[in-house]
């Protein structure tokens, strides 16, 4: 198991986005009992930003996580295939 401390660039950008999707899944659920809160209609609108901008940072540089960023490579093909998902560990699952 790694250390904080050696996580790669990679790793550290895929847990910032495991920690945005998860505030963002946990404002939608307070939202769906609290729809006119505006303070958290702000929080939601300014994390669900920060993780667009993260997931396509990600598929940029390390392919898409989900198919709606697929276009967002530095390839002009269809690379949603071509990389081991997240879940993978690269060079043995494959």
């Amino acid at each position: 198991m790694m250390s904080q401390n050696s996580c790669t660039s990679k790793e550290k950008l895929l847990q910032r986005i495991y920690e945005v999707s998860f505030a963002v899944d946990d404002i939608l659920l307070f939202l769906d009992t609290h729809p006119c809160c505006q303070e958290a209609l702000s929080f939601y609108r300014e994390y669900s930003s920060e993780r667009q901008k993260l997931m396509k940072e990600y598929a940029r540089h390390y392919g898409p996580l989900t198919i709606d960023d697929a276009l967002e490579t530095d390839t002009n093909s269809w690379r949603w295939m071509e990389q081991p998902f997240p879940w993978e560990q690269e060079g043995e699952c494959r």
